[in-house]
């Protein structure tokens, strides 16, 4: 693991576009797995600006929506994959067949889970995969407790992510369960960058970086994946010891 500190949110989502588009440039039909959420919004947007100017080729470029609210239509504003959508299938023009998410309103939420392993082991794995981290140190909906073994699964979320996830609705919804990529997913991903930036995020960074590595703080587990990187803002960095 790297950890790289940078002034500002957009220096670092800079960064994170750029190890995006570099991806794609390797490698023209790449898997890149993504979450939504505040901190990786500005690196999708920019990521897809750099596409445009660049002319980079997107039409075989996959990817894989890493969670979702159980029971969240796609229209509504609030869900995972209508950020997708917003911050980078529609800016990048993609068609269906180039993107992967999970339907969270399906009855047979295990199939649904079967058939994200199955699309992302028919291409070996994750080629990229970004992810942010929770106010109570989760990854997507990987929440404290979860086995580090797990693929995809439907977790029972906690409070804090409840409350936390209610900024994104535009009025009161009830949550109770995500459904979401394991974390045996992110340590079979090849490449993995995280992002955090702000404040708010300074606590629970100390916690991820300078604490035990254990399910019960589950960012943890980015220490001991090989080729990643933890990207952070100078205010996210602030209360680490170095």
């Amino acid at each position: 693991m790297q950890l790289k500190i940078f002034n500002d949110y957009q220096t670092l989502s800079e960064y994170a576009a750029n190890a995006m588009l570099a991806a794609v440039q390797q490698k023209p039909d790449c898997l890149i797995g993504i979450v939504s959420g505040d901190s990786p919004r500005l690196a999708y947007d920019l990521f897809c600006e750099k596409c445009r100017e660049s002319n980079v080729d997107t039409s075989q470029l996959q990817f894989a929506g890493f969670d979702e609210w159980v029971g969240i239509p796609p229209e509504n504003e609030g869900s995972c994959q209508a950020f997708m959508h917003r911050h980078v299938f529609l800016p990048l023009n993609l068609p269906k067949e180039n993107y992967n998410t999970f339907d969270a309103m399906n009855e047979d939420l295990q199939g649904e889970c079967e058939r994200m392993n199955a699309f992302i082991s028919e291409r070996s794995g994750l080629d990229l995969l970004l992810v942010g981290v929770g106010m109570n140190g989760h990854i997507g909906f990987n929440e404290p407790g979860v086995s580090f073994e797990n693929y995809a699964h439907v977790q029972l979320l906690e409070d804090i992510t409840l409350n936390v996830g209610q900024k994104y609705f535009q009025e009161a919804t009830e949550l109770k369960y995500g459904i979401t990529l394991g974390l045996a997913h992110l340590m079979e991903a090849k490449q993995v960058l995280m992002l955090a930036n702000g404040q708010k995020k300074a606590e629970i960074m100390k916690q991820v970086l300078e604490g035990p590595i254990g399910n019960e703080m589950p960012a943890s587990i980015i220490r001991q994946h090989a080729n990643s990187s933890v990207l952070l803002d100078i205010e996210a960095a602030a209360s680490l010891r170095k």
